[in-house]
């Protein structure tokens, strides 16, 4: 077997990889470099599940990062239990092969609870008087102490939210070349996220991206090197390429104009009753799932989708089957936006009664995905002070509503979900032996045969026909 090192650089594309990625650019020249045919959705938990299983969503049952939990009537997002992804995962086919193998998954999703030897996610913890204390999930449980007195806690609101910066991927950069020196996995498999956020900021082509761009190959660079001194492989890739969004789809606003949305009152303030609604869609990104109770309303709902401006294409029960989405946990209907719009999770006509937790940094009771929690309100006067004294009084033992995000999906300026019109624009696939890469476009679905390559050491696969 031979050492392999996979890095996920989230957001990275062909066309990125240039004069502000060295590192990368080295790799590239001195190995191969391919466009990554990705699926739909083009979102993580999706996309990360295809590579570790080499299914379509049909089959692993990840359609999005979130879906509508039907036995619950309720929708929940990030879920992180391995147990939730169907499948032999990439780890069990290798040790099969070789009951020798191990691998270190490094903040890959679906990451607890798997039969993989190692595992480290984040894990905030959240006590009874409403805190949110940064903190981490690793298995074995004593590497979880080992690094946070190594490394600290792992910086938490630096991996989402308005502060997110370069500290979250440098934490897991660190963290991950520890393991690799004090556990010697045959597979670690790294996640570094920090070029995804202020490409959703500002959008793909804005010229402070140069900064984001050299962060993180200079995170790379220094796995990179390490892993070569140690005689491992290399494999660098994405999951999707940001597009660059001028307008927001309020699609739960339409179906609730239409009669089809459920809301009840909480303290003057609106909450989506999911359970009542007849239509509501769980938005992610540029993929939006449309749940619809009575079959007979599928066809009408279908047509109002279609005609909202923005909206590219909805699929049917024909249209899921075509892209591998025919799965339970799928919507009856899937919409995805043309290239430059995306969905908003949004369900109320007044900003004044939306939920409380719409003006705060909450990934778990938001029923959709909402990318403008990267960002704190403009219209806030002092907004550093505002937030300090709220984490005072929290620290103090107060409970504390951090309502510093705004309600203004305009701010947003790059998305993804929808497969790139140019696969320069897509994921990518960078490998240190260009010998064990096929020609052409990489298929999201031999990813994992072709790691299981690197480690293996064995001739290019012939790549299958994938479903379209």
């Amino acid at each position: 077997m031979q050492r392999t090192v996979v890095i996920n650089v989230v957001g990275l594309t062909p066309a990125l990889v240039g004069p502000h990625t060295p590192n990368l650019e080295r790799l590239a020249r001195s190995g191969a470099m391919r466009p990554l045919a990705t699926i739909t959705p083009a979102l993580t938990c999706s996309a990360q599940s295809t590579f570790l299983t080499g299914l379509l969503p049909r089959d692993h049952g990840i359609v999005a990062n979130g879906w509508y939990f039907r036995d619950l009537s309720e929708v929940w997002l990030w879920r992180q239990s391995n147990r939730l992804v169907a499948g032999e995962k990439l780890w069990e086919t290798a040790r099969r092969r070789d009951p020798r193998f191990t691998c270190a998954n490094m903040f890959w999703w679906y990451n607890m609870y798997s039969s993989a030897d190692i595992g480290v996610t984040p894990r905030p913890m959240y006590p009874a008087d409403g805190r949110k204390i940064p903190d981490c999930y690793a298995a074995p449980e004593a590497l979880r102490r080992e690094l946070t007195e190594l490394l600290g806690a792992f910086p938490l609101f630096t991996f989402w939210g308005p502060a997110t910066d370069i500290g979250s991927s440098r934490w897991i950069a660190l963290a991950s070349m520890h393991v690799m020196k004090t556990r010697r996995p045959t597979l670690t498999l790294i996640y570094l996220p920090h070029l995804d956020y202020n490409l959703q900021r500002r959008g793909p082509a804005d010229p402070a991206n140069a900064r984001d761009l050299e962060e993180v190959d200079a995170l790379c660079g220094e796995i990179i090197r390490q892993a070569e001194q140690d005689g491992a492989r290399v494999v660098v890739l994405s999951e999707y390429g940001i597009t660059a969004v001028t307008r927001p789809i309020h699609v739960n606003r339409a179906l609730r104009a239409a009669g089809l949305i459920r809301v009840r009152e909480e303290l003057g303030r609106e909450q989506l009753d999911p359970g009542a609604s007849a239509a509501f869609a769980v938005a992610d990104h540029q993929v939006a799932h449309v749940y619809v109770r009575d079959p007979a309303m599928v066809d009408g709902v279908k047509a109002l989708l279609q005609a909202l401006p923005g909206v590219e294409l909805v699929l049917d029960a024909d249209g899921k089957r075509a892209y591998g989405l025919d799965h339970a946990r799928a919507g009856e209907l899937v919409a995805i936006a043309a290239a430059d719009a995306w969905f908003t999770y949004y369900f109320w006509t007044d900003d004044a009664r939306a939920p409380d937790y719409a003006r705060t940094v909450d990934i778990h009771r938001k029923p959709g995905y909402d990318p403008v929690e990267l960002f704190i309100d403009p219209q806030l006067s002092a907004p550093k002070l505002r937030i300090a004294w709220r984490l005072a009084r929290r620290a103090l033992g107060f409970r504390v509503l951090m309502d510093v995000i705004p309600l203004d999906a305009g701010l947003v300026k790059g998305s993804h979900g929808r497969i790139t019109d140019r696969a320069e624009d897509g994921p990518v696939f960078i490998s240190s032996v260009p010998e064990l890469l096929p020609p052409g476009q990489v298929q999201a679905v031999d990813v994992m045969r072709l790691i299981l390559d690197h480690v293996f050491a064995t001739a290019p696969l012939q790549r299958p026909t994938v479903p379209a």
